[in-house]
């Protein structure tokens, strides 16, 4: 594959993963903060959301499949997210065995609701998940048929 063509659909993955990320932010705050639900489980159930959404944009404006087996595509995105949301959740434990007083300080209240160094490791988290989401999506999910 030449390399404009990779940088582009590197960045429409980008833009689809910025419209992800507030999905997951916000699913994450509120399981997390609102529910009371722990850490982890409000990130699987936050990215899950997140990769949802991204599969439909991505099938549509990112790689632009014509896939007509929409139900066998999609298990293999969420294959390929399931991957992504192992590598998540394992630098988020990571971050928090390493830097615990930064993962569990307060860096901003809304309200009542402290916002963590969780978040910020989410950011890392997303970074990391973000490369492997692209090429495992490009590579095996969105694979055009010889």
């Amino acid at each position: 594959m030449e390399l404009r063509p990779l940088i582009t659909k590197f960045i429409k993955f980008g833009v689809v993963g910025a419209s992800g990320m507030v999905v997951d932010y916000g699913v994450l705050f509120v399981m997390h903060n609102l529910f009371g639900l722990g850490d982890i489980l409000s990130n699987t159930i936050s990215f899950t959301c997140a990769a949802t959404s991204n599969y439909f944009l991505n099938r549509i404006w990112t790689f632009r499949s014509k896939e007509k087996q929409v139900g066998v595509e999609y298990v293999k995105f969420l294959a390929v997210s399931i991957v992504g949301l192992l590598i998540n959740n394992s630098v988020l434990l990571i971050c928090k065995n390493i830097w615990p007083d930064i993962y569990e300080n307060v860096f901003l209240n809304l309200g009542s609701q402290p916002i963590t160094g969780l978040y910020i490791f989410k950011l890392v988290a997303i970074a990391i998940t973000t490369l492997w989401n692209f090429f495992g999506n490009m590579l095996f999910t969105f694979r055009k048929k010889q």
